[in-house]
């Protein structure tokens, strides 16, 4: 089984930064996608960045510049650093790995830009 626990969401004003952290347990394997999704009140969870273990990366064009996405592999941890930070940005954020078609998802946490 596998486990995934994200921190470092809370309150920040428009402009600031944030870190998430997301940890993974259980049978984690050497090859897999790490990624962050985030989900606003009334709409769909979208896809805000993704790392694979061979370090490629990729990001959703509204954050492309102001996020980034990291990778420790030796501790299964999947980092966002969140820049710029804009209302718009509002929104439970989520971890999800996938690895060999198995897919898992984290409790989320929320993060709220708000002056």
């Amino acid at each position: 089984q596998v486990q995934l626990v994200e921190s470092g969401g809370g309150l920040v004003q428009p402009g600031g930064s944030l870190r998430l952290s997301c940890a993974a347990s259980g049978s984690i394997f050497s090859l897999n996608t790490m990624s962050w999704y985030r989900q606003a009140p009334g709409k769909q969870r979208d896809l805000v960045a993704s790392g694979t273990s061979d370090g490629s990366t990729s990001y959703a064009d509204s954050v492309k510049g102001r996020f980034t996405i990291s990778r420790d592999n030796a501790k299964n941890t999947v980092y966002l650093q969140m820049d710029s930070l804009k209302p718009e940005d509002t929104a439970v954020y989520y971890c999800w790995l996938n690895q060999y078609g198995n897919s898992y998802w984290g409790q989320g946490t929320q993060v709220t830009v708000s002056s």
